[in-house]
């Protein structure tokens, strides 16, 4: 928004403001929201971002790793690997490793998808924002004739009766003893 000029202590839309308000009254945006077609990959980073950012993938993941220790601890099977668990430690390593970036592609692609839907909202809320103005300036200036007919009525009025209040007024003027309520009084 620009500055607003003041006259008279009203607040004026300036040239540069109608030239943004009937632009952005020509985009429509309210009608253009803005819409979104992913990808395969994004499809699949954003299903790999929901699925291990859940809890049913934590509680397996955990379940999973306990088994991993218990079972290499009473070595069922065999020592696959014993402890310090240097396969497990290289598993996590991978995991984390390949699920760091699908995720920060997601993440990435989600503040996009924010960024615009916000330069959508912005733009909507400028369109809003300037149309009210619009309309307070035209209720002002309905207002301000409104009040000038009002005034021409008054003025009418008063001319009208002028003549009939002047000759009250003498009457007044000319006996102020006849309504005098201390000249009535006997006492």
């Amino acid at each position: 928004m620009t500055d607003k000029t003041r006259d008279h202590g009203k607040a004026q839309m300036s040239p540069e403001d109608y030239r943004r308000l009937r632009e952005l009254r020509a985009q429509n945006p309210a009608l253009h929201a803005p819409k979104f077609s992913p990808t395969r990959g994004a499809i699949v980073a954003d299903w790999f971002a929901r699925t291990v950012g859940s809890w049913r993938f934590i509680i397996i993941q955990s379940i999973v790793l306990g088994v991993w220790i218990i079972l290499n601890f009473i070595a069922y099977f065999s020592h696959w690997d014993p402890y310090p668990f240097i396969l497990l430690n290289l598993v996590l390593s991978f995991q984390a490793a390949y699920a760091a970036p699908i995720i920060m592609m997601s993440q990435n692609r989600q503040s996009e998808i924010d960024r615009k839907h916000a330069e959508y909202d912005y733009r909507i809320n400028v369109k809003a924002e300037l149309e009210i103005e619009l309309l307070h300036n035209k209720i002002d200036a309905l207002r301000e004739q409104e009040i000038m007919n009002l005034t021409n009525i008054i003025e009418r009025l008063s001319a009208h009766l002028a003549p009939e209040l002047v000759a009250a007024a003498e009457d007044t003027v000319k006996d102020p003893v006849k309504d005098d309520p201390v000249k009535d009084d006997p006492a």
